[in-house]
Protein backbone atom coordinates (compact mmCIF):
# COMPACT_ATOMS: atom_id res chain seq x y z
CA UNK A 1 0.00 0.00 0.00
CA UNK A 2 1.62 3.43 -1.03
CA UNK A 3 1.11 5.68 1.19
CA UNK A 4 0.17 9.22 0.01
CA UNK A 5 -2.29 12.15 1.72
CA UNK A 6 -1.95 10.97 5.08
CA UNK A 7 -3.18 14.39 6.56
CA UNK A 8 -6.98 13.39 4.34
CA UNK A 9 -9.94 12.18 6.16
CA UNK A 10 -12.73 11.90 3.70
CA UNK A 11 -13.20 8.93 2.06
CA UNK A 12 -12.72 10.18 -1.84
CA UNK A 13 -12.66 8.06 -4.31
CA UNK A 14 -9.29 8.07 -6.35
CA UNK A 15 -9.82 5.60 -8.61
CA UNK A 16 -12.22 2.63 -9.58
CA UNK A 17 -11.13 -0.20 -11.35
CA UNK A 18 -12.11 -1.60 -14.56
CA UNK A 19 -14.46 -4.72 -14.97
CA UNK A 20 -15.08 -4.36 -10.99
CA UNK A 21 -18.48 -3.63 -9.55
CA UNK A 22 -18.38 0.30 -8.41
CA UNK A 23 -16.98 0.55 -12.39
CA UNK A 24 -20.80 -1.45 -12.83
CA UNK A 25 -22.76 0.84 -10.97
CA UNK A 26 -20.39 4.28 -12.55
CA UNK A 27 -18.91 5.00 -8.95
CA UNK A 28 -16.41 7.36 -10.30
CA UNK A 29 -13.29 8.88 -9.43
CA UNK A 30 -13.53 12.19 -7.38
CA UNK A 31 -17.22 10.43 -5.23
CA UNK A 32 -16.95 9.92 -1.84
CA UNK A 33 -18.12 6.96 0.28
CA UNK A 34 -20.28 7.73 2.94
CA UNK A 35 -20.89 4.74 4.69
CA UNK A 36 -21.50 1.18 4.66
CA UNK A 37 -24.87 -0.73 6.00
CA UNK A 38 -25.36 2.99 7.47
CA UNK A 39 -21.99 2.49 9.66
CA UNK A 40 -19.53 5.40 8.94
CA UNK A 41 -15.90 4.41 7.62
CA UNK A 42 -13.68 5.41 9.90
CA UNK A 43 -10.30 4.15 7.75
CA UNK A 44 -9.44 1.21 5.80
CA UNK A 45 -10.05 -1.43 8.52
CA UNK A 46 -13.61 -0.49 8.83
CA UNK A 47 -13.98 -0.64 5.40
CA UNK A 48 -12.66 -4.24 4.42
CA UNK A 49 -14.91 -5.31 7.81
CA UNK A 50 -18.34 -3.80 6.92
CA UNK A 51 -17.73 -4.84 2.82
CA UNK A 52 -16.87 -8.64 3.69
CA UNK A 53 -20.40 -9.81 3.40
CA UNK A 54 -22.20 -11.05 0.61
CA UNK A 55 -25.70 -8.16 0.46
CA UNK A 56 -24.08 -4.81 1.30
CA UNK A 57 -26.19 -1.30 1.46
CA UNK A 58 -23.25 1.40 0.24
CA UNK A 59 -23.96 5.15 0.58
CA UNK A 60 -22.20 6.97 -2.06
CA UNK A 61 -21.88 11.05 -2.51
CA UNK A 62 -21.51 11.69 -6.08
CA UNK A 63 -19.57 15.13 -7.10
CA UNK A 64 -23.08 17.22 -7.29
CA UNK A 65 -23.82 16.38 -3.68
CA UNK A 66 -26.62 13.65 -4.34
CA UNK A 67 -26.54 10.78 -2.28
CA UNK A 68 -26.95 7.49 -3.74
CA UNK A 69 -27.61 3.88 -1.85
CA UNK A 70 -26.77 0.71 -3.89
CA UNK A 71 -27.99 -2.04 -2.36
CA UNK A 72 -25.21 -4.83 -3.49
CA UNK A 73 -25.30 -8.69 -3.89
CA UNK A 74 -21.57 -9.81 -3.76
CA UNK A 75 -19.40 -12.98 -3.33
CA UNK A 76 -18.41 -12.83 0.31
CA UNK A 77 -15.24 -10.50 0.76
CA UNK A 78 -15.19 -9.78 -2.77
CA UNK A 79 -14.20 -5.66 -2.79
CA UNK A 80 -16.17 -3.15 -4.60
CA UNK A 81 -12.91 -2.12 -6.81
CA UNK A 82 -12.15 1.56 -5.41
CA UNK A 83 -8.87 2.84 -4.62
CA UNK A 84 -8.92 6.15 -2.16
CA UNK A 85 -6.61 9.06 -2.35
CA UNK A 86 -5.59 7.90 0.86
CA UNK A 87 -5.26 4.02 1.33
CA UNK A 88 -5.67 4.09 5.07
CA UNK A 89 -8.45 6.40 5.15
CA UNK A 90 -8.11 8.15 8.07
CA UNK A 91 -5.81 10.75 9.05
CA UNK A 92 -2.22 8.63 9.80
CA UNK A 93 -1.56 8.72 13.56
CA UNK A 94 2.08 9.82 14.13
CA UNK A 95 4.41 9.28 16.79
CA UNK A 96 3.90 11.36 20.21
CA UNK A 97 7.02 9.90 22.02
CA UNK A 98 11.08 11.41 22.10
CA UNK A 99 12.73 8.09 21.72
CA UNK A 100 16.15 8.56 23.14
CA UNK A 101 17.80 6.49 20.05
CA UNK A 102 15.06 8.18 17.43
CA UNK A 103 16.36 7.91 14.29
CA UNK A 104 14.45 10.05 12.40
CA UNK A 105 15.44 12.60 14.75
CA UNK A 106 18.76 12.08 13.28
CA UNK A 107 18.11 12.63 10.08
CA UNK A 108 20.06 15.15 8.28
CA UNK A 109 17.51 18.30 6.95
CA UNK A 110 16.94 18.59 3.25
CA UNK A 111 15.19 15.29 2.30
CA UNK A 112 12.33 14.49 1.30
CA UNK A 113 8.94 15.29 3.77
CA UNK A 114 7.61 11.77 4.01
CA UNK A 115 11.20 10.41 5.53
CA UNK A 116 10.47 12.31 8.58
CA UNK A 117 7.13 11.11 9.06
CA UNK A 118 7.36 9.34 12.33
CA UNK A 119 4.30 6.52 12.29
CA UNK A 120 3.13 4.75 15.15
CA UNK A 121 -0.35 3.62 13.88
CA UNK A 122 -1.77 0.20 14.61
CA UNK A 123 -3.28 -0.44 11.39
CA UNK A 124 0.02 0.05 9.68
CA UNK A 125 1.06 -2.64 11.96
CA UNK A 126 -1.07 -4.82 10.94
CA UNK A 127 -1.10 -3.58 7.54
CA UNK A 128 2.08 -3.13 6.36
CA UNK A 129 4.52 -4.59 9.25
CA UNK A 130 5.58 -0.76 11.44
CA UNK A 131 6.59 -1.45 14.31
CA UNK A 132 4.59 0.41 17.08
CA UNK A 133 4.86 1.52 20.52
CA UNK A 134 1.29 1.69 21.81
CA UNK A 135 1.47 4.68 23.76
CA UNK A 136 -1.03 7.08 21.68
CA UNK A 137 -3.82 4.08 22.07
CA UNK A 138 -6.67 4.91 24.31
CA UNK A 139 -8.50 1.48 25.68
CA UNK A 140 -11.20 1.45 23.10
CA UNK A 141 -8.20 1.60 20.30
CA UNK A 142 -6.69 -1.57 22.33
CA UNK A 143 -10.26 -2.87 22.45
CA UNK A 144 -10.80 -2.43 18.56
CA UNK A 145 -7.70 -4.11 17.34
CA UNK A 146 -8.72 -7.32 19.77
CA UNK A 147 -12.64 -6.93 18.38
CA UNK A 148 -11.56 -6.40 14.59
CA UNK A 149 -8.71 -9.71 15.39
CA UNK A 150 -5.62 -7.24 13.98
CA UNK A 151 -3.26 -9.81 14.38
CA UNK A 152 -0.19 -10.01 14.09
CA UNK A 153 0.54 -6.44 15.62
CA UNK A 154 4.36 -5.64 15.78
CA UNK A 155 5.23 -3.93 18.91
CA UNK A 156 8.58 -1.96 19.54
CA UNK A 157 8.74 -2.79 23.65
CA UNK A 158 12.55 -2.18 24.38
CA UNK A 159 12.10 -3.15 28.25
CA UNK A 160 8.97 -4.06 30.06
CA UNK A 161 10.26 -1.92 33.25
CA UNK A 162 7.94 0.64 32.98
CA UNK A 163 9.95 3.31 34.82
CA UNK A 164 12.43 2.71 32.70
CA UNK A 165 10.14 2.61 29.38
CA UNK A 166 8.71 5.63 29.97
CA UNK A 167 12.54 7.51 30.64
CA UNK A 168 13.55 5.47 27.44
CA UNK A 169 10.48 6.47 25.40
CA UNK A 170 9.31 9.75 27.23
CA UNK A 171 5.93 9.09 27.27
CA UNK A 172 4.32 9.18 30.86
CA UNK A 173 1.94 5.81 29.12
CA UNK A 174 4.88 4.10 27.75
CA UNK A 175 4.92 2.00 31.42
CA UNK A 176 1.50 0.13 30.28
CA UNK A 177 3.03 -1.53 27.95
CA UNK A 178 2.81 -4.70 29.88
CA UNK A 179 -0.53 -4.69 30.44
CA UNK A 180 -1.67 -3.82 27.36
CA UNK A 181 0.20 -7.36 26.02
CA UNK A 182 -1.52 -9.26 29.16
CA UNK A 183 -4.56 -8.62 27.01
CA UNK A 184 -3.54 -9.34 23.69
CA UNK A 185 -2.24 -12.47 25.00
CA UNK A 186 -5.55 -13.20 27.01
CA UNK A 187 -7.14 -12.47 23.15
CA UNK A 188 -4.80 -14.45 21.26
CA UNK A 189 -3.81 -11.52 19.15
CA UNK A 190 -0.58 -12.19 17.98
CA UNK A 191 2.52 -9.99 18.45
CA UNK A 192 6.04 -9.51 16.80
CA UNK A 193 8.35 -7.81 19.30
CA UNK A 194 11.50 -5.39 18.60
CA UNK A 195 14.61 -4.46 21.20
CA UNK A 196 16.47 -1.45 20.40
CA UNK A 197 19.28 -1.88 22.77
CA UNK A 198 20.95 0.78 24.22
CA UNK A 199 24.38 0.17 26.53
CA UNK A 200 23.96 0.86 29.43
CA UNK A 201 20.28 1.73 29.43
CA UNK A 202 17.98 -1.58 28.43
CA UNK A 203 20.90 -4.63 28.19
CA UNK A 204 22.28 -6.55 30.59
CA UNK A 205 19.82 -7.76 33.67
CA UNK A 206 16.96 -5.28 32.07
CA UNK A 207 17.38 -7.79 29.18
CA UNK A 208 17.24 -10.42 30.99
CA UNK A 209 14.05 -9.69 32.57
CA UNK A 210 12.39 -8.09 29.48
CA UNK A 211 13.12 -11.44 27.35
CA UNK A 212 11.57 -13.43 31.00
CA UNK A 213 8.30 -11.03 31.02
CA UNK A 214 7.93 -11.74 27.31
CA UNK A 215 8.75 -15.60 27.28
CA UNK A 216 5.37 -15.40 29.53
CA UNK A 217 2.99 -14.48 27.45
CA UNK A 218 3.93 -17.28 24.53
CA UNK A 219 2.38 -18.59 22.25
CA UNK A 220 1.33 -14.53 21.65
CA UNK A 221 4.45 -13.46 21.78
CA UNK A 222 5.71 -15.03 18.26
CA UNK A 223 9.15 -13.70 18.19
CA UNK A 224 11.52 -10.69 19.74
CA UNK A 225 14.02 -9.12 17.83
CA UNK A 226 17.07 -8.04 19.80
CA UNK A 227 18.66 -4.86 17.84
CA UNK A 228 22.05 -2.37 18.77
CA UNK A 229 21.35 1.40 18.80
CA UNK A 230 22.21 2.94 15.44
CA UNK A 231 23.44 6.14 15.61
CA UNK A 232 24.29 9.28 13.03
CA UNK A 233 26.62 12.11 13.11
CA UNK A 234 23.22 14.44 12.90
CA UNK A 235 22.57 14.28 16.98
CA UNK A 236 23.55 17.59 17.81
CA UNK A 237 20.52 18.90 21.06
CA UNK A 238 19.71 14.95 21.09
CA UNK A 239 20.54 12.40 23.97
CA UNK A 240 24.05 11.32 24.67
CA UNK A 241 24.14 7.84 24.21
CA UNK A 242 26.59 5.01 23.41
CA UNK A 243 27.30 2.47 20.77
CA UNK A 244 28.20 -1.17 21.11
CA UNK A 245 32.15 -2.18 20.69
CA UNK A 246 33.69 -5.24 19.99
CA UNK A 247 33.65 -6.31 23.80
CA UNK A 248 30.25 -5.59 25.06
CA UNK A 249 28.64 -6.83 21.93
CA UNK A 250 29.83 -9.52 22.72
CA UNK A 251 28.53 -9.96 25.91
CA UNK A 252 25.52 -9.66 24.67
CA UNK A 253 25.50 -12.26 21.95
CA UNK A 254 26.38 -14.93 24.97
CA UNK A 255 23.24 -13.66 27.45
CA UNK A 256 20.83 -13.52 24.15
CA UNK A 257 22.09 -17.19 23.15
CA UNK A 258 21.78 -18.31 26.52
CA UNK A 259 18.30 -16.73 26.93
CA UNK A 260 17.51 -18.56 23.37
CA UNK A 261 18.73 -21.66 24.87
CA UNK A 262 16.54 -21.62 27.30
CA UNK A 263 13.26 -20.49 25.63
Amino acid sequence: MELKNLKENRNIIEKVVEGSIAEELDIEPGDILVSINQSKVKDIIDYKYLISDDFVLVTIEKKDGELWDLEIEKEYDEDLGIVFTNPLIDKARSCRNKCIFCFIDQLPKGMRETLYFKDDDSRLSFLQGNFITLTNLNDDEIQRIIDYRLSPINVSVHTTNPKLRVKMINNKRAGEILNILKRFSKAQIEVNCQIVLVPGVNDGEELRRTLDDLSKLYPSVKSVAVVPVGITKYREGLSSIQVYDDNNANELLDLVDEMQNEF
